[in-house]
């Protein structure tokens, strides 16, 4: 008999924990065992996601209460700077997938760069493994802490690592156009969020390269390439639940990135890559861990196009978490994502 794992969700009562929740709700070697939510503490999670209701799990509760010596794994889906806080607390023992962005960038100046204050966990850093996971499974499988990737920063990524390390693209001139569906800002009241502020129109934002992701791109792409690697990058708000696509505009042969990227992900169950000349939409991808990439020979000779779906809620998020969970326990690492995409 297979032995089932204990979990435990910090931060249930927002989009990534409830999609953490889902998952999960479907692996037949988990169980969540506890689900902390400090604002909504004592509710069911009934009262805060009704879709959820059919499920039996526990109230939610505030961190402190919970028996971390009964849990195998902690998902932690707090915010950015309130994760590092916390995870410094937690028993050195204990597995833990970080959904914010606290422990994805290496350096010390590029957390106090992109976030604007000192990292207070440094020590734990030097630890974590980037959860990339088609790129770093094997680091993963052997981590006792994983900081899961933006989910801007993963789309783009996943264009455009394949063909840095081919070398079948130029380095200075990759320009990456993201589009990004409102549940990506978290579930927090903003303005900008407001139904009748987003709904029948989009915007760009963070022009000039300053989202923090860029942080991300810098790491990765010049750690790949073995040189610094600066791409340029926007972007945009649109008035949707779920997904990101980004548009990567790159110089070199089509037909050599298609085949790089085809060689790539031949063997990875979740990244599908289409037809030369095919591109893929959001809805294709919709709910699912799945990642679609479709790349096009651009009108100027020698220049190409790519386009990169993703669920920023799955794949790009609690998916990914759950992915690299699997790793880290010893499942197969496809354990509760082959779900389909939702249609339409």
């Amino acid at each position: 008999m297979r032995m089932t794992h204990q979990i435990a969700i910090l931060g249930a009562s927002g989009y990534t924990g409830a999609e953490l929740i889902r998952l999960i709700a479907g692996h037949p070697n988990l169980s969540i065992a506890a689900l902390s939510g400090e604002r909504k503490a004592g509710m069911t999670v009934a009262e805060v996601f009704p879709h959820l209701r059919h499920l039996d799990l526990p109230t939610l509760c505030r961190i402190e209460d919970i028996d971390f010596g009964r849990i195998d794994l902690c998902f932690c889906a707090l915010p950015h700077k309130t994760s590092q806080a916390v995870i410094r607390d937690l028993p050195r023992t204990l597995k833990i997938v970080d959904l914010s962005a606290d422990f994805r960038l290496r350096e010390a100046e590029a957390y106090r760069r992109w976030y604007g204050n000192d990292h207070i966990a440094m020590a734990l850093q030097a630890e974590a493994v980037y959860g990339l996971t088609e790129f770093y499974r094997d680091q993963i499988r052997a981590a006792r802490l994983v900081a899961g990737t933006g989910c801007n920063a993963a789309t783009g990524q996943y264009l455009v690592r394949p063909l840095i390390a081919a070398g079948v693209i130029g380095l200075d001139d990759i320009i990456l156009d993201m589009k990004c569906a409102a549940s990506g800002a978290g579930r927090s009241l903003k303005e900008n969020l407001l139904h009748a502020e987003l709904s029948e129109g989009y915007h760009a934002y963070a022009l000039g390269s300053s989202h923090r992701h860029v942080g991300e791109f810098d790491q990765e792409f010049s750690a790949l390439a073995g040189r610094p690697v600066r791409v340029q990058f926007t972007p945009h708000l649109i008035p949707a639940n779920r997904g990101v696509l980004c548009t990567a505009y790159v110089s070199g042969a089509a037909t050599a990135i298609h085949a790089a990227l085809e060689r790539a992900y031949a063997d990875e169950p979740f990244v599908q890559v289409l037809p030369l000349g095919a591109t893929p939409s959001t809805h294709d991808v919709r709910g699912s861990n799945h990642v679609h990439v479709g790349v096009a020979a651009d009108r100027i000779e020698g220049r190409a196009v790519l386009v990169g779906v993703l669920d920023n809620l799955t794949k790009g998020s609690s998916g990914q978490a759950l992915q690299n969970a699997n790793l880290m326990l010893g499942e197969v690492e496809t354990t509760g994502l082959t779900m389909a995409p939702l249609f339409p």
